[in-house]
């Protein structure tokens, strides 16, 4: 199980306190062994995909410590421990979290910035397992997952030829064949023998990729929507082809295109309005958040 940032504190208070100067990468293997992280939880990453979670919250352990007056920063990447780290050691605590470093000015200085003695505090402290990071990434991830729903919701209120319309637009602006009124179009005629749209997989058109479009609310695509909509493609001489619904696929639907020669991509609906969200496609921006950091090249003489 990997441990929560205050649970780190300790073990890498300790891991300083020999006196010398750390490599905060080398510190954050020692702790991995430490707490006897397997592979698979040393390599888990953060909602978004951008920092393994316990080299995130070894990072945000060691900022605390430092915030707090127990560690001091060396240089890029290294830090050591203080005088205030070795009395804190010394009085051998079983735990040390946010509670703890409390008791430091400094300490309150950064959890509560600008509010002066007496004040009562305008921001709590969050006491929580959690890093800021995850806090943000769960978020950002509750955020995108109720838009998801929405969107489903709002495509199913749609008629069957604008969801035609609107998954060749979505595939268009996913980069094949380039602008819409050359790369792509949606079937209009009545008998399309399973077929609601063609785009070109490339700018040249060098070949094409045949689409099939359900704008179903529970139903579930079953094997057998998916075998038709190959004899389609069969009856097209084709070799690609995209299915597409907003509801899912059984999974006897999914097992089949592994059994087959054609490549056939199954995109559900939770998948099309994660990718409509990702290129822009029936959503706009309602608010950016800009995350930074300091750029250490900036201060490197």
């Amino acid at each position: 199980m990997i441990p929560d940032y205050q649970a780190i504190m300790l073990p890498l208070l300790r891991l300083a306190e020999d006196g010398e100067e750390h490599k905060f990468r080398d510190a954050i293997e020692i702790l991995a062994n430490h707490f006897e992280l397997t592979h698979e939880e040393r390599e888990k990453l953060l909602p978004s995909q951008t920092q393994p979670i316990f080299d995130n919250r070894t990072g945000w352990s060691k900022t605390h410590l430092i915030k707090a007056g127990l560690l001091e920063a060396t240089r890029r990447s290294y830090f050591k421990i203080t005088a205030r780290g070795r009395g804190v050691l010394n009085q051998h605590p079983e735990q040390i979290n946010q509670t703890h470093l409390r008791q430091f000015s400094e300490y309150l200085e950064f959890i509560r910035p600008n509010v002066s003695e007496g004040e009562e505090e305008s921001i709590e402290v969050i006491n929580s397992t959690a890093t800021p990071d995850e806090i943000m990434d769960s978020a950002y991830q509750e955020i995108r997952r109720t838009l998801v729903q929405d969107l489903l919701t709002k495509i199913k209120e749609c008629t069957p030829g604008f969801f035609e319309q609107l998954v060749v637009k979505l595939l268009v602006r996913m980069g094949y064949g380039g602008s819409l009124k050359d790369a792509g179009e949606a079937t209009r005629l009545t008998n399309d023998e399973g077929i609601d749209g063609i785009i070109k997989e490339d700018k040249l058109g060098l070949d094409v990729i045949y689409i099939q479009a359900k704008r179903w609310d529970t139903q579930s695509v079953g094997r057998p929507d998916i075998q038709s909509f190959v004899g389609a493609l069969d009856g097209q001489r084709a070799n690609k082809g995209v299915f597409i619904t907003t509801s899912r696929f059984a999974e006897n639907a999914k097992n089949y295109v592994k059994t087959i020669t054609k490549k056939v991509i199954l995109i559900d609906g939770e998948q099309l309005a994660s990718y409509m969200i990702d290129y822009g496609l029936g959503v706009n921006t309602a608010s950016i958040y800009e995350i930074k950091k300091i750029d250490s090249d900036f201060f490197g003489e």
